[in-house]
């Protein structure tokens, strides 16, 4: 497996990373443990988890179970030292009866209920992680969601904190919009504190429709940011859109194909399936090749697989190599 430089850290990353959302919950704890396993023995060492994960799976839950899995198979499997592990706070709920209705989680109303980025709440999340874990750092810790009710001197001081402390190595965001960004680095460079070396949003070969407002969607103008910022790397969750690229059928009905629907996204979804077949594998794995290709910005896509046979589905898009009459296909698709 192929490895990228985090930022300018110097630190080396699998370029495809593993996300381990729904292990514990939705999947369980044996196949995750053997998707783990597989990843590792790959060369794979970028896993990634959040506090939260999965609170909406199971009503009463405020969320742990994915740390607490893989804290039990870094314990077992002793590979704690190969693995750079990423975690995140800020979206724990804190009032599970407000988010709850007819046995179904509402998202509007989570959004208003998350604990946010506050100085304690940061810290006490770190610890809670830590502990389910089983370990005494982590190596990237985000901010899961941008917390704009805290001052962000108030969050960034804090962090720096939990940094200076051993906790964590470096520090990054998630579901932000740029101009935040850049007044989190001003601030970061104004004090002395350390600054987000990871980005974390949902990014994919498929663009956002025309005239959507979305904070978690790269657009066009954190492209060129990221483009200009090259000690941030992109990390890219969603990067196949819930498996979209391979079934016509599912495009035309799964909502995450709101953000998308649209003639540009018609064309991107045929020149991948054109292409797919030009190189012999699939279109959702051919999307994984094409963004790991991306040297401006550097582009780690973050794959959540639900089963094993998802997982290994993922792995030819290692082994392409994407002509450059190809990627500018690819590139110049669209309406």
């Amino acid at each position: 497996m192929r490895t990228v430089q985090l930022g300018r850290t110097g630190e080396q990353i699998s370029q495809l990373a593993l996300g381990c959302m729904i292990m514990g919950t939705v999947t369980p704890e044996d196949e995750a443990v053997t998707i783990l396993n597989r990843y590792a023995e790959a060369g794979g060492n970028f896993l990634d988890t959040a506090d939260c994960y999965c609170w909406w799976e199971s009503q009463g839950s405020y969320g742990g179970e994915s740390e607490e899995l893989v804290g039990r198979w870094l314990a077992r499997s002793g590979r704690r030292e190969d693995v750079f592990l990423a975690t995140k706070g800020s979206a724990v709920v804190r009032n599970l009866d407000l988010v709850w209705k007819d046995g179904r989680p509402e998202w509007d109303a989570a959004y208003r209920n998350f604990v946010g980025a506050g100085a304690k709440t940061l810290r006490d999340a770190i610890d809670g992680s830590l502990r389910r874990l089983g370990t005494d750092h982590v190596d990237l810790y985000y901010v899961h969601v941008d917390d704009r009710s805290t001052p962000l001197e108030e969050t960034l001081e804090a962090l720096a904190g939990i940094v200076q402390a051993g906790k964590v190595r470096y520090i990054g965001w998630s579901n932000v919009r740029t101009w935040r960004l850049e007044r989190i680095r001003q601030l970061c460079a104004q004090h002395g504190w350390p600054a987000p070396v990871a980005l974390q949003q949902q990014h994919s070969y498929l663009r956002r429709r025309a005239g959507l407002r979305h904070v978690s969607i790269v657009d066009d103008e954190q492209l060129d940011y990221l483009q200009t910022h090259d000690d941030l790397t992109l990390v890219a969750y969603s990067p196949i859109l819930k498996g979209i690229y391979d079934d016509p059928e599912k495009r035309r009905n799964h909502g995450v194909m709101s953000a998308y629907d649209g003639p540009d996204a018609e064309a991107r979804a045929a020149a991948v399936v054109e292409v797919a077949a030009e190189v012999g594998v699939t279109p959702n794995a051919l999307v994984l090749a094409w963004l790991m290709q991306q040297s401006s910005p550097t582009v780690v896509p973050l794959i959540g697989p639900r089963t094993l046979q998802q997982y290994e589905a993922a792995l030819p898009a290692l082994d392409v190599k994407l002509t450059e009459e190809q990627v500018a296909r690819l590139d110049a698709a669209g309406a």
